[in-house]
């Protein structure tokens, strides 16, 4: 997609929205009660004061676009080079971020079904960040590799002074039977996903603890919350990465940072974008076709869908991670939010 697409002004309204709002809250409009709060009734219990959050701890009274609104927050997010990771970088950027992009651009490993991003790819992150105006920087790297991400860590915060906001989302999958799996076909895959995203939180939690404010958010799958076939590797790294979350939410939550994942149902993504995954769509509704046209994936798949769609776009689960960054979501941390059309209504 392009900025000039008809797909990209949902961005402009959200950056639009954004700074109306900014500008209603300067402005005219009186808040509900003299401390912005809506509930107008004494916080207090027979005579006694009823304990609140801190300003600190607190979403804070409510603003128009409180929930969309990162001007001043610094980002970090791996895996930006295209699919889900470029569209919340690029949609963090349409809501007010400075953005740090890290990928690897190229080979992780024979455990992957998807071709590889490349250098160029990533550039063209950073691109669509800079047409919002804000900063955007591209970093190649392997989440694999903890030194070389502590190192990155230490750089952006040197640069910019803070990190406010990290996003895990680089992974990979294979599909093959968990019998014929090779050892890489297994290994890999979980190093990459469920490893990198445990460094990825081990080498930037550190920069926010002292400033006792962050949000952490890591991408899992809804094939983490359910057995897939064929596909093993992939989704036991997502169920761990949800069980990372949860853990690392009940440590970092004395230190005022938030932890939690998102979980998108099937996404047209690269990772996603090839004849093996579409047969494999096919398949988990009952039907044996050996290479089924995209056309014939969507069809059979869609009206299992209480949307009724086949699958979504990246664009639509970066929303959700906005809210998450926000300060709005002062008070949401370790919970899973799933984006799938309604495909998760079915799960029990």
């Amino acid at each position: 997609m392009t900025l000039g697409d008809p797909a990209s002004s949902r961005r402009h309204l959200l950056l639009g929205g954004a700074i109306v709002g900014a500008a209603v809250v300067s402005g005219a409009v009186a808040a509900p009660t003299p401390d912005g709060r809506s509930d107008t009734a004494p916080r207090e219990l027979d005579g006694q004061p009823v304990p609140e959050p801190s300003p600190a701890q607190s979403a804070g009274p409510i603003t128009p676009g409180r929930g969309s609104v990162l001007q001043g927050k610094i980002a970090v997010v791996t895996g930006a080079a295209r699919g889900i990771g470029r569209a919340i970088a690029v949609e963090f950027a349409a809501n007010g971020a400075d953005v740090v992009c890290i990928d690897i651009c190229g080979f992780v490993s024979r455990a992957s079904n998807a071709k590889p991003a490349t250098p160029g790819d990533l550039d063209e992150t950073v691109r669509q960040i800079r047409a919002y105006g804000r900063q955007g920087e591209a970093i190649k790297a392997d989440i694999r590799d903890i030194s070389a991400l502590r190192q990155i860590a230490d750089d952006v915060e040197a640069s910019h002074g803070k990190i406010d906001i990290v996003v895990a989302d680089a992974a990979i999958q294979r599909w093959v039977p968990l019998l014929e799996m090779t050892d890489a076909d297994w290994r890999d895959v979980i190093d990459n996903n469920l490893n990198g995203t445990a460094n990825t939180l081990r080498a930037f939690a550190p920069k926010m603890v002292p400033r006792k404010h962050g949000r952490i958010i890591v991408l899992s799958s809804m094939q983490g919350l359910h057995g897939t076939k064929d596909a093993s590797s992939y989704s036991a790294s997502k169920w761990g990465i949800i069980g990372l979350m949860k853990s690392a939410a009940m440590e970092l939550g004395e230190h005022n940072i938030t932890v939690n994942a998102v979980l998108p149902g099937l996404v047209d993504t690269p990772l996603t974008r090839y004849e093996k995954r579409f047969s494999e769509t096919v398949a988990e509704e009952g039907q044996k076709i050996a290479d089924p046209t995209p056309q014939q994936a969507w069809d059979i798949r869609a009206p299992t869908v209480p949307l009724k769609v086949g699958w979504l776009q990246p664009d639509d689960i970066s929303p959700v991670a906005v809210f998450l960054a926000s300060d709005a979501a002062a008070q949401v941390t370790g919970a899973e939010f799933e984006v799938t059309g309604g495909d998760s209504a079915k799960d029990i």
